[in-house]
């Protein structure tokens, strides 16, 4: 499965979706920067409008009004998934383009990915999530997404050379490639993107990483909202390697590990002897460490003192409980 397969024509016409939900503060720009794309072909915007508690839903309906290459569908159930599969279904174009509606992307994006496309001979191609925060905490946690030592060495996350790989940030598709596999899994509340793409390369189809896709994504606003997202990401990586068997790797591995280690440490230190306690020391000198190589300026190293233990233990919490009966695995 590739673009040999599935044959683009020279300027393909492009259906950019976007679930969305309680986004009042960022989708007026995120929707400008979509439309002021410099491709020359044709594209439209598909808004998957979920049951948000805020003016989301009064601004998607005032700049559609506004430009007549904005649609908007329901999606009752506000899930990502769901929402994506609404807008893949009301599109019709070649090429199928995610976008979240927190993100940004530049006004070369839609011409990189037709670019991309057909010199990679992938089904999907994507590049980087760089993450820019406002506040100095989301900076912090920018920071710590943008390097190694917080997320490890995807190059969704940290850059790098283009290239094959297992998965890529929000995605450019070619349509019948989504819809020759189903689409995506709505069972999936996260790691959606991660399960289809796995789905597409069992298919024999290429997933491309080129970094010139660069898109900007703001950052949880605090510890709480932090938490609580790398927690599903644990969750839910957890939830595709039992449903897709020998996907997992040393990467997804270290946050639980990690966790265990550490807390059998300070168990193993009070109730028994010191020694114990050295785990849990290497471990603090390595945040302190990363806290150093990652931070701009000092209220940055400290808040990154927490930062990056939120991001490591929350993760690998929601890897070890996360439960067999979340997903069927009829």
């Amino acid at each position: 499965m590739s673009t040999s397969t599935y044959a683009l024509s020279a300027s393909p016409a492009i259906s950019v979706i976007l679930p969305v939900l309680n986004e009042e503060l960022y989708l007026e720009e995120t929707l400008g920067a979509i439309l002021s794309q410099d491709y020359l072909g044709k594209f439209e915007v598909i808004l998957a409008l979920g049951p948000s508690k805020d003016r989301t839903d009064q601004i998607a309906n005032h700049l559609a009004k506004e430009d007549s290459r904005i649609i908007l569908v329901s999606n009752p159930t506000g899930k990502t998934a769901a929402g994506l599969n609404a807008a893949l279904a009301k599109s019709e174009n070649e090429v199928i383009v995610r976008v979240d509606g927190h993100a940004k992307i530049p006004r070369n994006y839609l011409t990189l990915v037709i670019e991309i496309l057909k010199k990679s001979g992938a089904v999907n191609v994507g590049g980087v999530m760089a993450a820019v925060g406002v506040t100095k905490f989301e900076k912090a946690v920018a920071g710590a997404m943008r390097s190694p030592l917080g997320v490890g060495a995807s190059r969704f996350h940290t850059g790098g050379d283009a290239g094959e790989v297992e998965t890529v940030y929000l995605g450019a598709f070619i349509r019948r490639a989504l819809m020759d596999i189903g689409g995506f899994d709505e069972r999936f509340i996260r790691a959606q993107d991660w399960e289809l793409n796995h789905r597409l390369r069992e298919k024999g189809g290429v997933i491309y990483f080129d970094p010139r896709l660069e898109v900007a994504y703001r950052p949880r606003p605090n510890i709480r909202k932090l938490a609580k997202q790398y927690f599903e990401y644990g969750r839910w990586r957890r939830v595709v390697s039992r449903r897709h068997k020998g996907t997992i790797n040393y990467r997804y591995l270290a946050p639980p590990f990690t966790l265990l280690g550490v807390g059998a440490s300070l168990i193993l230190g009070i109730i028994s002897a010191p020694f114990f306690f050295l785990p849990a020391l290497i471990y603090g000198a390595f945040i302190v460490l990363g806290s150093l190589l990652i931070s701009k300026s000092p209220l940055q190293f400290f808040l990154l003192l927490v930062i990056l233990p939120v991001m490591h233990f929350s993760w690998g919490a929601g890897f070890i409980t996360s439960p067999r009966s979340i997903v069927p695995m009829g």
